[in-house]
């Protein structure tokens, strides 16, 4: 499989899943240490603009920064996806591969997309019936973007894309009714 190379100042969505779709994040620790370990490495190489964890996958939507080596954004992301499979292999006895394959990502080409893959990414936990409303979600970083609490987010860049908070929250709702008017969730 060809994987799209990671260019710096651009965006991407990164996204991986469980081996065999096993639970990657285990217990509330699990979501917890992951979201350490990317702010560490993300450290001035990736801006991280929106997040999602479920039981056996996760996704990321970053902005890689200028001047930053394809090698070394790659490197950066390897880095912590093995830290972090190492980590549950040895506090849950297991070994072998956590994730099914090689990080995958895909290039964000323009504004709307991106607009709409953190979308996506925020809906996701309701998509697949971890929870009946993905606002209340605790592994999405959706509630940070209304929050007024510190955050790594660069909130004042998201909320600006969709106008301000109101617009923001409007646009997930909107999206979440049209989902579920085609496929309802049940």
């Amino acid at each position: 499989m060809k994987y799209e190379p990671l260019v710096s100042d651009a965006y991407f969505h990164i996204y991986n899943r469980g081996n065999n779709k096993e639970d990657i994040f285990k217990e509330n620790r699990n979501y917890n240490y992951f979201l350490s370990l990317l702010e560490k490495y993300s450290n001035d190489v990736f801006e991280v603009y929106a997040y999602c964890l479920l039981k056996n996958h996760f996704h990321l939507v970053i902005k890689t920064n200028s001047n930053v080596e394809e090698r070394i954004i790659s490197q950066k992301f390897s880095n912590m996806f093995n830290t972090y499979a190492k980590a549950i292999n040895k506090a849950y006895g297991r070994s072998g591969s956590l994730f099914k394959d090689r990080f995958s990502r895909k290039k964000i080409e323009n504004e709307e997309y991106l607009k709409n893959l953190i979308i996506y990414t925020h809906l996701n936990p309701q998509h697949h019936r971890m929870t009946s409303d993905f606002r209340n979600y605790p592994h999405s970083s959706y509630q940070s973007f209304l929050s007024s609490k510190n955050s790594k987010l660069n909130r004042e860049f998201i909320l600006s894309l969709f106008e301000g908070k109101s617009n923001f929250k409007d646009s997930h709702m909107l999206k979440k009714l049209k989902i579920e008017d085609q496929y309802p969730f049940e």
